[in-house]
């Protein structure tokens, strides 16, 4: 039987190696294009990679509401119906986060390919995808207890994993790490929602 020493300077073994050597080097644009987008770069930080995900995701809810709140203004200067203004910023939020969503997806089944795993822990644009569609359920609202709200509720639903969340998982690599944490943004989106709606009754 052939030692350890063989078989690892085997001829097949080392064309493997060098074969693998050689798609790690050959990086294309796509290739960066997709590691920037599904890192955000806080996905190499060494602890709760997934934490500073959602973080991203509410510092750009954050500069979304900012940036939308004076393009409003802008427009309500020069006489725009407000519902017009209303209408078409629901419109293209809704769009944007569909087309983030679908590059997000495609990014991510890279992603995977060039870490060598199905979910690398260093993907972090599912959790800033989920972040922000709990924010959708409600309102433009920057109120600083519906911000943490929102925060702690992905998180929770996100690392509990009620059904059928962890079952999404098993879905073919980019899909699989984006749904489940999509799905967790529906479920604290409901609760945020419920909170909205009984804070406003009150």
């Amino acid at each position: 039987m052939p030692n350890y020493d063989e078989i690892t300077n085997s001829p097949a073994t080392i064309e493997l190696q060098e074969d693998t050597d050689t798609v790690i080097e050959k990086k294309t644009f796509g290739d960066y294009f997709s590691l920037a987008v599904t890192t955000f770069g806080v996905g190499y930080l060494p602890l709760a990679p997934g934490t500073w995900g959602s973080l991203v995701g509410v510092v750009i809810y954050l500069f979304i509401w900012a940036a939308e709140a004076h393009l409003g203004n802008y427009f309500l200067y020069r006489d725009v119906n407000g519902e017009i203004v209303t209408a078409w910023v629901h419109a293209i939020n809704v769009l944007l986060f569909l087309a983030f969503c679908l590059i997000g997806v495609w990014a991510s089944d890279r992603a995977s390919y060039l870490f060598q795993t199905k979910d690398p822990q260093k993907v972090v644009v599912d959790e800033v995808m989920g972040q922000l569609l709990v924010f959708m359920f409600i309102p433009f609202d920057v109120r600083w207890y519906y911000v943490v709200a929102g925060f702690l509720l992905f998180r929770l639903f996100d690392i509990w994993k009620p059904y059928p969340i962890r079952s999404l998982e098993s879905l073919p690599t980019g899909i699989g790490i984006c749904a489940d944490d999509l799905l967790a943004g529906v479920y604290g989106g409901a609760c945020l929602a419920l909170i909205f709606a009984i804070k406003s009754s009150l």
